[in-house]
């Protein structure tokens, strides 16, 4: 009941004139003529009135306005007496308007709920304890929060609490949970799936990361896309050919302006306006429902057309994490799991990328969980600690594999080698493949070393191009070389160092989980969260999108033009003409629709 009244309100003017059209039959059945006239013509005015006072500000504007066609239909309509077809293109116009802004708000669906999902108000902590709620816009920089079991982090903090659970999933797409110690960063927009939890905020309510997330989505749903301005060219056309039935109509039938009429209703209103707009933002829905936020509508009209992609190698085709590979012992006094139980109780008080991964392995190996004391970090030289009496230092070794690689030591002597390096991301093999069967030119542009980046392509098993050693500045002149020769290209990123390359690029696509990064700022589109996929996903969305766009354009234009030609010839009257019509707007709208799923 709920929804039938909120739909109810949304269609309001055209209820109205279906309303107008009924009293009109009464009246006229009752011989009220002059009364029904008048209420019919009220209606008309009701109905259209939207559609004159857009097209006045358009032409102010010095802009082609695209409802010529309704405007002359509903002028000729009263001119020659038909009311009640004046009334019905009336609500074709009032209805098609509504219909349009009805299905944009379904397109939009899953946007709107990044929105709902941020409380409107936290939790002050004070004195130890929860007290009272403040508004999230008015919460500044230093303030202690308090979080429920359950409730989405609305501020990006530091965590105060010895420990937390929390699911990071709406921001990264990854569906397991992070645990969290006291010191480490909270996001807005995840759960605390754990305790209640303490957190002192370090960014304001507009520069959160969540909030970034929503900027980028409005950005999208307010710019108007290259295809809408294509339907503008279609209409021009369109509205051309009109004309041209309607005077062919007119001659012959020895100038019968209800001829005319037929025509100028069965092509009013155009439905290429309509399903163009629904088309795109049902693309940038089906994005946002996989964690790709579409920041610039045009980017889904580039991507389905690009046909070059360019690669970035670190924390995009692979992890970007380091993964320990291999432990050769160089004293047989110790084992594989002593080794890793004694490296593991230092990295533990460490936050190099190395040390997350010697920890990894050695809690999955569940090696024993020593103590360390006296522990010294020295950054760039490595860490020591003192472990069941012994100092160990673990410290970068010039090696020659190209591989990272860090020694054990006690008192200078090496006890072990560590092997490090770069995860290629599970779906990155199959991903790469299928790119190349869609016929793409893909290539890498890596600042590793040329050996380093042709064992990670070993691993992928296809065979794409490489530029080792790149700049940011040599991934931009790649690009301008690439331009120079007609490729229209996409750029796939994650860090600052991609930035460049990324905003050169006719389509920039940046895996980044902290969106206030330049790489994310120079991106067309994010995606919140590591897996390699959503770049297939994301093209695939993209031509799909402007595929069902154009079908809209032309199977509208085609339908429209199909009933003009019988309209002309006389075998559909004016009122029949306008049924048929709305017919085909809902036709076209609901195919547009699909672009949502």
């Amino acid at each position: 009941m709920k929804r039938l009244l909120t739909l109810g309100k949304e269609f309001i003017v055209p209820l109205i004139v279906v309303g107008g059209i009924i009293l009109f039959g009464i009246f006229h059945i009752s011989n009220l003529v002059a009364l029904a006239n008048t209420i019919i013509l009220t209606v008309v005015f009701l109905g259209s009135y939207g559609m004159f006072k857009e097209t006045i500000i358009t032409l102010s504007k010095k802009q082609f306005a695209l409802d010529y066609i309704a405007i002359l239909a509903i002028v000729t309509a009263i001119i020659t007496g038909e009311y009640l077809v004046a009334a019905i293109l009336a609500l074709m116009v009032s209805g098609g308007r509504n219909l349009e802004g009805y299905g944009v708000s379904l397109a939009k669906k899953s946007l709107t709920a990044l929105v709902d999902r941020i409380p409107s108000d936290i939790t002050l902590w004070k004195g130890n304890k929860p007290e009272g709620k403040e508004k999230i816009s008015n919460i500044p920089i230093g303030t202690e929060i308090f979080i429920r079991k359950g409730e989405v982090i609305g501020l990006d903090g530091i965590l105060l609490s010895s420990a937390s659970e929390i699911d990071e999933s709406s921001l990264t797409g990854e569906p397991y949970f992070i645990e969290k110690v006291k010191g480490d960063v909270i996001r807005s927009g995840t759960v605390n799936i754990g305790q209640p939890i303490v957190i002192k905020v370090t960014s304001i309510e507009k520069d959160s990361t969540y909030r970034k997330i929503i900027d980028m989505v409005k950005q999208a749903q307010n710019e108007k896309s290259p295809m809408v301005r294509l339907a503008d060219q279609y209409s021009t056309v369109f509205t051309l050919v009109t004309l041209a039935v309607a005077g062919f109509a007119y001659l012959i039938s020895n100038f019968d302006l209800s001829r005319v009429l037929a025509v100028l209703a069965v092509a009013t209103p155009c439905p290429l306006i309509i399903a163009t707009p629904i088309a795109l933002l049902g693309g940038v829905n089906a994005s946002a429902k996989r964690k790709i936020i579409v920041k610039r509508l045009e980017a889904l009209e580039v991507l389905s057309r690009v046909n070059t992609v360019l690669f970035d190698k670190t924390g995009t085709i692979t992890f970007g994490i380091p993964k320990l590979i291999q432990v050769l012992i160089e004293n047989n006094h110790y084992t594989k799991t002593r080794i890793l139980s004694i490296a593991e109780a230092i990295e533990r008080n460490s936050l190099h990328p190395l040390a997350k991964a010697i920890i990894s392995e050695a809690r999955q190996i569940k090696a024993k969980i020593l103590s360390a004391t006296h522990i010294n970090e020295t950054i760039g030289n490595g860490i020591s600690g003192v472990v069941e009496g012994k100092r160990y230092t673990l410290s970068k070794i010039n090696s020659t594999q190209e591989d990272t690689s860090i020694e054990l030591t006690e008192n200078e002597k090496r006890i072990a080698i560590f092997r490090f390096e770069d995860e290629v991301k599970k779906e990155s093999k199959e991903t790469i493949k299928n790119l190349i069967n869609h016929g793409l030119h893909l290539k890498i542009l890596t600042g590793d070393k040329e050996k380093a980046a042709l064992k990670v392509v070993q691993r992928l098993g296809s065979q794409i191009e490489i530029n080792a050693e790149c700049t940011p500045e040599d991934k931009r002149k790649e690009i301008e070389n690439l331009k120079s020769k007609n490729k229209i290209i996409a750029m796939v990123g994650d860090g600052i160092n991609d930035a460049p390359a990324l905003a050169l690029a006719d389509v920039g696509l940046v895996f980044s989980n902290q969106e206030q990064t330049a790489a994310s700022e120079a991106a067309d589109i994010v995606f919140l969260g590591g897996n390699f996929s959503m770049v297939l996903q994301s093209l695939t969305i993209a031509k799909r999108t402007i595929t069902i766009a154009r079908q809209s354009i032309l199977w509208g234009i085609g339908l429209s033009t199909l009933a003009m030609c019988f309209a002309s010839v006389g075998i559909i009257p004016p009122i029949i003409g306008a049924a048929l019509q709305e017919a085909i707007d809902i036709a076209v709208i609901l195919n547009a629709l699909r672009a949502s799923k």
